[in-house]
């Protein structure tokens, strides 16, 4: 029962770690990258869908991305999401694809982007201390009831402090790449 715990812990730290990374790749950093956009949310016949269900995304240079719907149709929903994002992006539109410039970063942005990673990692250095403290519980809760033994109880905390610290460690390895690709010019 404890080891199922510790296991549940370890996949549910996992998806923390896993959120975080999908998170910073949206920040946009001085490369165009397609992960900036493709999740983006477009108005589609009344259903939020992503950006990358309804185009293609390519780089065709260092500082722009190209987004070609597979229906011109939905171009002008394109647009509006694109300029309704948080990217600070604005659609150039030829009426069958959308260049995106993406300017090169201040040093003031940069920093705030470097802020906001900060907030992320924190975010799910939370979500993993919030697992621990669940488990942390469970394992005190079987002990006073006697399922298990005090010595199989402080085995079982060891454990999941040695899970808990490596996915702090990871979200950290994680955020410190993802601040240094922001303030390198």
């Amino acid at each position: 029962m404890i080891k199922e715990a510790l296991k549940d812990a370890g996949d549910r730290m996992q998806s923390a770690v896993r959120v975080l990374n999908e998170t910073l790749t949206t920040i946009r950093t001085g490369r165009a990258s397609p992960s900036l956009v493709e999740t983006l949310l477009v108005d589609y016949f009344g259903q939020p869908t992503p950006l990358n269900q309804l185009a293609s995304i390519s780089v065709p240079e260092a500082r722009m991305l190209l987004v070609r719907p597979f229906d011109v149709s939905t171009l002008k929903e394109i647009e509006r999401a694109i300029l309704g994002s948080d990217l600070g992006l604005t659609p150039n539109s030829d009426g069958k694809t959308i260049r995106l410039v993406l300017p090169a970063l201040t040093e003031e942005r940069r920093r705030d982007l470097t802020k906001m990673v900060g907030t992320r990692m924190e975010e799910a250095r939370v979500a993993v201390r919030n697992v621990r403290r669940d488990v942390h519980n469970l394992i005190r809760d079987k002990e006073r009831e006697t399922d298990i033994s005090k010595d199989e109880a402080e085995r079982a905390q060891k454990d999941l402090q040695t899970i808990t610290d490596r996915n702090v460690e990871e979200i950290a390895k994680i955020g410190q790449h993802k601040q240094d690709e922001l303030m390198h010019v």
